[in-house]
C-alpha cells in the first residue's frame, strides 16, 4: 500500500489521509468492542481499546493479514472528553499492537454503542498480502 498525504493539505498526525492499494482481495473488519473470549468487558476506555484493537487484529491475522495489512480503521468512543484525557495512553496501546503503521483513520463521537457497558467499537478494513 501506499500513503497519499497531498501537499495541499495539512501534515496529518498518527494517520494517513489515503492509504492506495495494489490488491485484489480486500477484508471488512466488523466492529469490534473490548470484550474477551467469553463476552465480558474490560474496565475503562483504555483497557476496551487494547481489547478491541486486539480483536481486530485477531481477525486480521485469521485471514492470513498483518497490522500493516489494514487501510483503514474508524473508531467509535462514547465519550470525547474521556478519550482526549487517554490519549497518551491509547497511542502507546496503538503503537504497542500497531507499531508505526498509520492507516487512514476516523474518530467519531457516538451518543451510545449497542452492547452495554462498551465505550468504544473499532472496524477495520484490510488489503490481502
Amino acid at each position: 500500500m501506499k500513503q497519499i498525504n497531498p501537499s495541499t493539505m495539512p501534515t496529518p498526525r498518527g494517520y494517513n489521509n489515503g492509504m492506495l492499494s495494489f490488491a485484489g482481495k480486500i477484508l471488512f473488519v466488523a466492529g469490534q468492542i473490548g470484550w474477551d473470549e467469553n463476552g465480558n468487558l474490560e474496565n475503562g476506555l483504555v483497557a476496551q481499546f487494547e481489547r478491541a484493537i486486539q480483536n481486530v487484529l485477531e481477525v486480521v491475522r485469521s485471514a492470513g493479514a498483518h497490522p500493516e495489512n489494514i487501510g483503514r480503521l474508524t473508531i467509535y468512543v462514547k465519550d470525547k472528553q474521556e478519550y482526549q484525557s487517554c490519549e497518551k495512553k491509547i497511542g502507546e496501546v496503538y503503537r504497542k499492537h500497531m507499531g508505526k503503521h498509520f492507516p487512514a483513520m476516523s474518530l467519531l463521537v457516538v451518543h451510545d454503542l449497542l452492547e452495554p457497558g462498551a465505550l468504544v467499537e473499532i472496524e477495520a478494513t484490510a488489503v490481502m498480502p
